[in-house]
């Protein structure tokens, strides 16, 4: 069983994680701002209680998908020397992810953000 100074030293280990994607990885704070930022017109436009789970449930994937995408483009350099015709295949196909679930993400976004932006102009 864990005690709870393992908990605590594992959830430092885990936001230590999350400040160097913040610090090093410039998409993941553009994601950070757009997910505010959708949070931010979601609580204006005062949307239903599941359409905000929908929107919290796709900003997180994606930005977990950024962090997976960090994980392994350090694990690809590392191993650049030895299997390099992989490499750029990898990174170009990882972030291939990150960019479908980014743009599904809008979709989604503007499916449930439309109506409400309609009727404010009718």
């Amino acid at each position: 069983m864990m005690s709870i100074c393992q908990f605590v030293r594992s959830f430092k280990y885990a936001l230590s994680g999350l400040y160097i994607v913040w610090r090093e990885e410039q998409n993941f704070r553009v994601q950070i701002v757009a997910a505010l930022l959708v949070f931010i017109l979601a609580l204006l436009l005062k949307i239903k209680h599941y359409e905000f789970l929908v929107l919290v449930m796709i900003s997180v994937f994606v930005l977990v998908l950024e962090v997976l995408n960090s994980i392994l483009e350090r694990i690809v350099d590392a191993m650049r020397p030895r299997i390099n015709i992989f490499v750029e295949a990898i990174k170009d196909m990882m972030a291939a992810a990150v960019l479908l679930a980014s743009l599904f993400s809008v979709i989604i976004g503007l499916i449930i953000f439309l109506p409400y932006i309609k009727n404010l102009f009718s």
